[in-house]
C-alpha cells in the first residue's frame, strides 16, 4: 500500500474514531457529572480496524494504542489529532500511549516520563491523583469504580485488607465507609507513596490506614505468623510479575489458587474477599480452597462506559471465608 493510500486509510479511521468518541461523549458526560464522575471510558476497540482505548480525565484525553508488528509511528497522532479536535482539548491535553499485547511484567509501573505532574480527578465524593504523562497507566483503574462501592458499602467497623493496591483507590473507599483499619500493600515504593498523596487528598489519617511496601507472598507470611487478621479484603494482581530481587515469577493463570490460601489464612470466618483479574483466559480453580461460599459477581462490577463486546475488562469473584 503506497503512502498516499495509507494516509487516506488513516484519515478515514480518524474520522470514524472521532465520530464515534463524540457520540459517546454525547451520551456520557452530562449523567456522569451529576455523579460527580470525571473518569470514564469512551471507546474501546469498538471498530476492528481501530485498535484503540480512549478514556477522559477531567478535560484530557487519553488515547492508548493496542499495538501489533503491523503498527506505524504515524497513526496514534492522527488519531489523537482527530479526537482532540472534535472534543475542543488542546493537544497538549491529549495522551498518547501504546499498549502491547501479551506477557508485559509489570507493565503498569513501566516510566515513559518523569514529568511527575499529576492531575486531580473526582470519583463520586473521593478524589484522586492521576499521572497521565509518565506511566501506560495512569494511577486509577476506572473499571472498578462499582467494586469500589460495593468495598465502601461493606467496610463499616471491618478490618480490609487491600493486596497489590496500587496507588490505593479501594483503601480510600473502605477508609471512607467506616473500614476500622486499612492495611495496602504493594511492592512498588512509588504507588505506596501515591496510595499516601490519595489518603491525604481524601482526608483519611494515616494512623489507622497502614501502607507497607512489600511483596505481597512475603506480607501474607508475616501476617500469618503474627495472627494478624481480617473480615474484608480485596486482591486485584497482575497477570505476571517477577520479584527482581529473587527472580520469583508469578502468573496468575498457575499461582491463583497459592495466592487465595495464603489470603485466606489470615481472613476471619465469615470474612469477605474479592478477587479480581484482567487476564483474559483465566480459568479459575478454587475447589480446594478453605471457603464457604464462591460467585462471579463480573456483570455487576463492569460499568456501562467499559461494556464491550469484545472483551470483558476484568472478572471479579466475591468469596466467603
Amino acid at each position: 500500500m503506497d503512502h498516499s493510500t495509507l494516509n487516506r486509510k488513516y484519515i478515514n479511521q480518524a474520522e470514524m474514531l472521532a465520530n464515534r468518541v463524540t457520540k459517546r461523549f454525547k451520551h456520557l458526560y452530562k449523567r456522569y457529572a451529576r455523579q460527580n464522575l470525571s473518569v470514564f471510558r469512551l471507546y474501546d476497540w469498538d471498530i476492528p480496524e481501530i485498535r484503540a482505548a480512549v478514556d477522559w480525565y477531567d478535560g484530557h484525553i487519553v488515547i492508548s494504542e493496542y499495538t501489533r508488528q503491523q503498527s506505524t509511528k504515524d497513526w496514534l497522532p492522527m488519531m489523537g489529532e482527530a479526537v482532540g479536535r472534535i472534543l475542543n482539548i488542546p493537544l497538549e491535553n491529549v495522551h498518547l500511549k501504546e499498549r502491547i499485547a501479551g506477557k508485559q511484567d509489570g507493565s503498569r509501573y513501566e516510566r515513559l516520563d518523569h514529568t511527575n505532574q499529576k492531575i486531580i480527578v473526582s470519583e463520586r465524593d473521593l478524589k484522586f491523583y492521576v499521572n497521565l504523562y509518565d506511566y501506560v497507566d495512569t494511577g486509577l483503574f476506572s473499571d472498578h469504580r462499582n467494586t469500589r462501592a460495593m468495598v465502601k458499602d461493606m467496610s463499616a467497623g471491618r478490618e480490609f485488607l487491600n493486596l497489590y493496591c496500587y496507588t490505593g483507590s479501594f483503601s480510600c473507599y473502605a477508609a471512607k465507609g467506616g473500614a476500622k483499619t486499612t492495611v495496602s500493600v504493594d511492592r512498588s515504593e512509588s504507588t505506596i507513596l501515591w496510595a499516601r498523596e490519595n489518603m491525604d487528598l481524601n482526608g483519611i489519617p494515616a494512623e489507622t490506614n497502614i501502607l507497607i511496601q512489600a511483596d505481597t507472598f512475603d506480607f501474607l507470611k508475616r501476617a500469618r505468623q503474627t495472627g494478624q487478621q481480617f473480615d474484608l479484603a480485596v486482591v486485584d494482581p497482575p497477570s505476571y510479575s517477577t520479584t527482581r530481587t529473587r527472580n520469583l515469577q508469578f502468573d496468575i493463570l498457575r499461582d491463583h489458587p497459592e495466592l487465595l490460601a495464603a489470603v485466606m489464612a489470615v481472613m476471619k470466618k465469615g470474612a469477605t474477599v474479592f478477587f479480581s483479574t484482567n487476564h483474559q483466559s483465566f480459568e479459575p480453580r478454587m475447589d480446594e480452597l478453605a471457603i464457604s461460599d464462591v460467585k462471579e459477581i463480573t456483570a455487576l462490577t463492569i460499568p456501562e462506559d467499559y461494556i464491550s463486546k469484545r472483551k470483558t475488562i476484568h472478572r471479579c469473584w466475591q468469596i466467603t471465608v
